[in-house]
């Protein structure tokens, strides 16, 4: 009895080589996928509302860009919606902002719905943002369980 069920593993172990060896691919992309999902956990969304420079100055646009810059996550980006769009558009100085946290490595998006309805989508376009409808975009993200931050 001992031999048989000694055979048995011995048989089930060759099997599982076997099996690895005919195609190991099928591992490697289960590895490369698991490691891709976990690094896109490490995504953080700030979403931008506010109309207030001092808000963007002080708050968001030091988060973000240092965030990037530093490490902290390995993407980071900043969704423009509602207020923050007008005021993206019309100051300068956010603008310079806007640029270097880009430059950084910080994904620049804005909600087509809202920059339309201030009437500013071609200006931010203009300023390298990204402008399209964001509804599910956000919608997915949150559902995702990824982290969220709102200003």
């Amino acid at each position: 009895m001992k031999k048989i069920i000694m055979l048995a593993l011995v048989f089930f172990s060759l099997a599982s080589v076997t099996l690895m060896a005919i195609n190991p691919s099928k591992i490697m992309n289960k590895t490369q996928k698991e490691m891709k999902e976990e690094k896109s956990a490490d995504h953080l969304l700030i979403v931008w509302t506010s109309g207030d420079p001092d808000v963007a100055h002080k708050m968001v646009f030091m988060y973000a860009f240092n965030a990037q810059k530093n490490g902290w996550w390995d993407q980071v980006t900043l969704l423009v919606w509602g207020p923050s769009a007008k005021l993206s558009s019309g100051d300068k100085d956010i603008q310079e902002s806007l640029k270097n946290m880009k430059e950084q490595g910080v994904e620049l998006l804005a909600c087509k719905g809202c920059a339309d309805q201030y009437g500013v989508s071609p200006k931010l376009e203009e300023l390298g943002i990204e402008v399209k409808y964001t509804g599910t975009y956000l919608t997915d993200f949150i559902k995702s369980g990824k982290k969220i931050i709102t200003f």
